[in-house]
């Protein structure tokens, strides 16, 4: 048995990591890289092996960077099923679709531009047609009740307490006579985050594959976050500007959407209009409604009780491309959350545009920005920026709330880890920046007898 990690090695992107066996060929994750446009183009459509040879896929959750290439598989050749939970496969229908469409939509845009500039036209990573037939493929599991893997093994999800439906992947496979147990955690929430369940142990393993975005940091408490968050909103309102929040439109536009409910309640905020300008987000909370088993008790009895965190008075959700950029026009104080959370795509690229050179303005970073974004950019404190091809001074004020991550933090992994190490023989660290894994694979170590790698980019190892 060998695997390949042909993504989110030393880096933060395109989760994609190949299991090979004597029988099956197992594909964990196929993610979008997201970094450098043209880079980013590349990798994703010409992937590193023949989508052909997979015999299965385990997707462990809907993130972009983790399902976003599903579409260029199957468009290349891939046959079989996309395994996932329910929720999932839900949340999957809506964001792959919704990836489709703002690949065909920045395509057209870019394509007007460089039409009156005489430069060669775009075309998009895939299409919307190609997002569908992807769509056929997925299939859906409950959580911790194993599925057979044609008879050459079997696998379970478990929940990774990330995003609605996330899975910690656990296999059984059979290889060359031998059992085999290797677990994935996908991406790993935090114990005692808000909506969600907390992620469950996973024992008995041989091999784990673990992620570390946040593997050399702590996060500050959730109560910190809900502060910082509050006091973004009073300090902007109290100038007269607007906060702009580029958000996940899966996860953390409800996680926020849960705060400024209570916080507005308890009379905390200034009641100001409040938009959630996506209709992908729009539709994932629809589907949150839908998965009570994924959620903590706290939230499920808020939801039974018909007192819905997800909608209150001065929310307002736009869908329409008229409605969205009627917000701009807005000129009193106002909360505008906006997909794409790393600023690479969609509708939160025309607020930045409008609004990022109004200093009375805050643009609120509430979630990781990966190398080469342009989210990342403003973490880093650029005076100028490019915003579909046009250059931008960075007047508004640009603030990070970090507690709101919904990935584990170093302890919060640490610990995770621990609850399985009596059995492992060895860890795989991915999905973290390389000082990131690298310090984490460091702290790893001390904790037992098993072999520490951070696997390099398209590194291929033999269990």
């Amino acid at each position: 048995m060998k695997i390949t990690f042909h993504g989110a090695a030393r880096t933060t992107t395109g989760s994609m990591h190949l299991i090979e066996t004597d029988r099956p060929c197992i594909l964990l994750d196929c993610g979008l890289y997201q970094g450098r446009r043209g880079e980013a183009f590349e990798r994703n459509a010409h992937l590193p092996f023949d989508p052909e040879s997979i015999t299965h896929v385990i997707l462990s959750h809907a993130h972009i960077d983790h399902s976003g290439n599903l579409p260029t598989l199957v468009k290349n050749g891939y046959a079989g099923e996309i395994n996932c939970t329910t929720a999932t496969r839900d949340l999957a229908t809506l964001m792959l679709r919704d990836s489709a469409h703002i690949q065909e939509q920045d395509a057209a845009y870019l394509n007007q531009k460089t039409s009156r500039r005489g430069l060669p036209q775009v075309k998009p990573l895939y299409t919307t047609e190609d997002a569908e037939n992807a769509l056929t493929h997925l299939v859906g599991h409950a959580y911790d009740q194993w599925f057979d893997l044609d008879g050459s093994g079997r696998v379970m999800l478990r929940d990774a307490g990330h995003i609605l439906g996330s899975a910690i992947t656990v296999l059984e496979l059979q290889d060359r006579g031998r059992t085999i147990h290797v677990g994935f955690s996908g991406d790993l929430g935090r114990p005692d985050a808000p909506i969600l369940r907390d992620p469950e142990i996973v024992t008995g393993l041989d091999y784990l594959i673990v992620e570390s975005t946040y593997g050399n940091r702590e996060h500050p408490s959730f109560d910190q976050a809900a502060n910082d968050l509050a006091r973004a909103v009073r300090e902007t309102i109290a100038r007269g500007g607007k906060v702009i929040v580029p958000a996940f439109a899966v996860e953390r536009t409800q996680e926020l959407l849960y705060y400024l409910h209570f916080q507005t309640e308890a009379g905390e905020l200034p009641r100001v209009p409040i938009f959630v300008d996506s209709p992908l987000a729009i539709d994932a909370t629809n589907v949150f409604r839908l998965h009570l088993e994924c959620f903590d008790d706290e939230t499920r009895q808020h939801l039974l009780a018909h007192d819905d965190p997800f909608g209150f008075g001065g929310l307002k959700y736009t869908r329409s491309v008229d409605e969205s950029r009627t917000i701009n026009n807005l000129k009193e104080p106002a909360i505008i959350l906006a997909a794409n959370g790393m600023c690479e795509a969609g509708r939160i690229l025309h607020h930045l545009k409008h609004n990022i050179e109004d200093a009375h303005n805050t643009i609120l970073i509430v979630g990781y920005q990966a190398e080469n974004t342009l989210g990342r950019r403003l973490v880093d404190g650029v005076k100028r920026v490019k915003i579909f091809g046009d250059e931008f001074t960075v007047r508004a004020q640009i603030q990070v709330a970090n507690g709101f991550s919904a990935h584990a933090d170093h302890t919060e992994l640490l610990n995770w880890v621990t609850s399985a190490k009596e059995s492992l023989k060895g860890v795989f660290v991915v999905h973290g920046e390389e000082e990131s894994a690298l310090a984490f694979a460091d702290a790893l170590r001390p904790l037992g007898n098993f072999a520490v790698t951070v696997p390099e980019p398209s590194q291929t190892i033999e269990l």
